[in-house]
């Protein structure tokens, strides 16, 4: 046999070795062996880093900074003080109500989510603290079908601004969304309404709400909740918009402009309160927790009379305001 064709052979024979000594067959058997995803690459400066150094910095690059999409338990931890989680609407999950099949049903699909993630829908909501404050806190996952809004997402928005409302505590949202979830059509469509209608509610009552951009937010949630908080704020390098760049410059026809739907083109127009550093979140939001408790609370609903015993302690009128009600005239701004 000749040399080529041995050279030929030894590839499938699984028993090729260099030197003689099997180092090429230990090397094959140990890279199979070796587990996958231990690294990263940066979409920004285009660096390997290791998995674990990156989540060490909270899901940034420690090169560039680089803000990568962060999962929904790990935000809860960063953001609240420890020990102080309680999970709200736990027991609320997603249901196939028109049979919708794509590359299969989707009742399917959002079993194989459910198990492969840990939870049962992509809005993560409940109570905590941060840096001592109370708060009603929603995340979305994006690792859960894409933080897609669908009905329970709705739902569960709605029922925190519920929650927020009742208790008197603010609200935070952090969003990382696909948009709404078109497996659940106009149902998923609706929530847009139903969750900005929640927020006008509770802002009408007095509440504070704040809503964190994280990358990327797109789509339906841009369109709807993500928007319409008291305050706007926006991870570095979010990507935030409602359709695509791409399909934006192929309707239109037109070059788009440098960073076009990033955090910091949105912050020069005015569509962004402000843009915050992972790392800065938590003493950021304490700050301006305390701004939204000195907010002037919403005027009370109407309500029974009250008792003889509370008129009495309620606080004397002034001089001013007694010789208005007396002579029928609004009394003095």
């Amino acid at each position: 046999m000749s040399d080529t064709s041995m050279s030929k052979d030894a590839p499938n024979s699984g028993e090729s070795e260099v030197g003689g000594d099997g180092r090429m067959n230990r090397l094959r058997f140990r890279k199979k062996d070796m587990p996958g995803g231990l690294w990263l690459k940066c979409e920004s400066c285009s660096g390997t880093i290791y998995r674990k150094e990156v989540v060490e910095k909270a899901y940034t690059c420690p090169a560039c900074g680089f803000h990568f999409t962060m999962p929904g338990a790990d935000r809860v931890r960063h953001t609240l003080d420890e020990g102080t989680w309680e999970e709200l609407f736990p027991e609320i999950e997603a249901m196939d109500r028109l049979g919708f099949v794509d590359s299969g049903p989707y009742g399917d699909k959002i079993e194989r989510t459910v198990q492969r993630t840990g939870q049962k829908e992509a809005l993560i909501a409940g109570r905590g603290e941060v840096l001592g404050r109370p708060v009603i806190l929603g995340v979305l996952d994006f690792k859960f079908l894409g933080g897609s809004m669908g009905e329970v997402v709705g739902e569960k928005i709605a029922l925190c601004c519920d929650v927020a409302r009742q208790e008197g505590k603010p609200l935070i949202l952090f969003t990382a969304s696909g948009g709404a979830r078109m497996h659940e059509g106009m149902l998923s469509l609706m929530q847009m309404a139903k969750t900005c209608s929640a927020l006008s509610k509770l802002n009408e009552d007095g509440g504070f709400s704040i809503c964190v951009l994280t990358h990327p937010t797109t789509g339906g949630v841009t369109a709807s909740f993500a928007m319409v908080c008291d305050l706007t704020l926006a991870e570095p390098g979010a990507l935030i918009g409602f359709a695509g760049p791409r399909v934006i410059a192929s309707t239109i026809k037109q070059e788009l402009p440098e960073g076009f739907q990033r955090a910091e083109f949105l912050v020069e127009k005015g569509q962004v309160d402000v843009i915050v550093a992972r790392d800065e979140m938590r003493s950021m939001l304490a700050r301006l927790l305390d701004f939204g408790a000195c907010r002037p609370a919403a005027k009370a609903a109407p309500g029974p009379a009250p008792a003889a015993g509370e008129a009495a302690a309620s606080p004397a009128a002034s001089p001013a305001a007694e010789s208005a009600a007396e002579s029928g005239a609004a009394p003095p701004s």
